[in-house]
């Protein structure tokens, strides 16, 4: 009975997430709210991984209501490899809520202490408390910031008090009165990151850059959405000058919403995030807001949104993505930085799915080799020297998050304007042509608070040289402890880890060719000498 009572406890608190709006119901990103229950991890009677459950042990979460399909997994197989045979009906073991209700529409008081509701009701506002290990957090500023629009909040109803986790601005949405507003023949996306140094402090954009009907305002609600996230560069951690990335699938809002798509955020499980942050699956308000993790918080961010006439293939791109995630939990492959990093596993996803978004190449390999050597021998660590050759030899659109931007949002841009077909290998990928009816660049500034102002991310190695201090000792640089899966939660491929040699052989070679061409300068140098002194003696 105390199970059954807690299931139903589990039920009755999805409904109210739902529910909190005067009966305005949003989805989570393409599947019905009413799919899933809100409960605390871990979970007796959870679907979802065991290895999952413990990442997000003491956080709400939905899960898959009773009797509801879960993605299944191949476990002979890694990652994006395992994107055949996808159940696109099936939902994603976890979702991130962070909490257990919402309210819309209501509205912050100058003196941020109360709230007044859709229904024309008040309540006393609060919000969480900072986490300890958070360096920057919400201030006067924000408060200001959010009494000035309608929000969207996510937290838990305390008496008569609501306790804030998540809040969003509700002005924040897509401009489905906009006339169109193609890229220039000087413009480029590059171009709009990079406006006003990122546009930190920039207004909320929201521009059209391409429908399939001329002259005709599109009818884009209810209309399934492929989102393609850029964050920017971190104002206070020199090791976040290349940003984040994040594929979101959902659909357009009434209003033109898109808080409530869902967002995959693929973050280092191994490590203990300063802000709280738990790579999954995560509604987009709760990515972009959660007052400790959320990524606008901190830097700004960037977004090409396609809109679908068919939700097959963000349902797909999305069901891709839920089998991904039970491999990242279960550690059958872990995040690494340079070749394992945010962008590399949501390009890997695209690619495995018939997507074959255009590569951009490594920086170098022989500068990489050299580079190996230089760290390895002024660091005294191997580990050290393999991690700067992968940075360097790791092809762009993996390894940089704004390089994977403008590879995915030009070949966007141009599959839809010529319905060229070049880069789509999968019959099912090939109707992309066809099925965009609108494509959008949204501009998401920063959001005040004590943190400094974020700035564009960097498109390669030697722009991330100049953006951060040329002496290291100075850098900031925000640390971490070790989240490690327990020994007994791992079993199959993660006990079976891919262990790259400390020593590459690209390297191995350089070293053998630089000791050969110095090998041959010595016996030139020795022979010419000889030859002299033989000559020398002649006379």
């Amino acid at each position: 009975m105390r199970q059954l009572a807690w299931w139903l406890l589990g039920c009755s608190q999805a409904i109210s997430v739902a529910q909190a709006g005067e009966g305005v119901k949003y989805p989570l990103g393409q599947y019905a709210s009413e799919q899933f229950a809100t409960v605390t991890a871990p979970c007796a009677q959870c679907q979802g991984l065991p290895q999952a459950l413990w990442y997000f042990k003491g956080q709400t979460i939905a899960v898959p209501q009773a009797g509801q399909p879960v993605t299944s997994f191949d476990a002979d197989k890694r990652g994006a490899d395992d994107v055949t045979a996808l159940e696109v009906s099936a939902l994603p073991g976890i979702v991130w809520t962070g909490s257990t209700q919402q309210w819309i529409n209501t509205h912050l008081s100058a003196n941020g202490k109360q709230l007044r509701l859709a229904d024309g009701t008040g309540a006393e506002f609060e919000i969480v408390p900072k986490i300890p290990t958070n360096l920057s957090y919400w201030n006067q500023a924000s408060q200001a910031f959010f009494a000035q629009r309608a929000l969207s909040i996510r937290g838990e109803l305390v008496g008569q008090t609501i306790v804030a986790r998540t809040i969003w601005p509700q002005d924040f949405r897509l401009d489905m009165q906009a006339a169109s507003q193609p890229l220039q023949t000087n413009e480029s996306l590059k171009q709009l990151v990079q406006f006003e140094q990122g546009g930190a402090q920039s207004l909320h954009e929201s521009r059209l850059l391409w429908q399939r009907t001329l002259g005709v305002q599109p009818a884009l609600a209810g209309k399934a959405v492929l989102g393609v996230l850029l964050n920017g560069a971190q104002g206070d951690d020199d090791e976040a000058h290349g940003g984040h990335f994040a594929l979101a699938t959902g659909v357009v809002g009434e209003d033109g919403s898109y808080h409530h798509w869902l967002v995959n955020n693929y973050y280092n499980l191994a490590t203990n995030s300063e802000k709280g942050i738990i790579a999954g699956v995560t509604p987009f308000d709760k990515y972009m807001a959660d007052l400790n993790s959320g990524q606008a918080f901190y830097r700004p961010s960037y977004m090409l949104v396609a809109v679908f006439s068919q939700p097959t293939i963000p349902g797909r791109i999305q069901a891709a993505s839920n089998r991904v995630y039970q491999h990242f939990y279960r550690n059958d492959f872990v995040y690494d930085h340079a070749t394992n990093n945010c962008a590399g596993i949501s390009v890997d996803v695209l690619h495995n799915l018939g997507w074959k978004v255009p590569q951009s190449g490594g920086e170098s390999v022989l500068k990489a080799s050299a580079a190996y050597w230089y760290i390895a021998v002024t660091e005294r660590s191997l580990t050290k020297g393999r991690a700067i050759y992968d940075y360097l030899n790791t092809e762009m659109t993996r390894l940089f998050p704004a390089v994977a931007f403008d590879a995915i949002g030009n070949d966007m841009l141009n599959i839809a304007q010529t319905a060229s077909t070049q880069t789509l290998a999968s019959p099912e990928m090939q109707a992309m042509a066809n099925q965009i009816e609108a494509i959008y660049f949204v501009r998401i500034p920063q959001i005040p608070a004590s943190r400094a102002n974020g700035l564009a991310p960097v498109y390669s190695f030697a722009q991330y040289l100049q953006q951060a201090p040329a002496d290291r000792s100075q850098w900031k640089i925000i640390p971490v402890t070790p989240n490690p899966l327990p020994d007994h939660l791992k079993n199959g491929l993660a006990l079976k880890p891919q262990t790259p040699a400390l020593a590459p052989v690209p390297a191995m070679l350089f070293l053998i060719s630089l000791i050969g061409l110095g090998w041959l300068l010595l016996m030139l140098i020795r022979k010419g000498l000889k030859t002299f002194f033989m000559h020398k003696a002649k006379r």
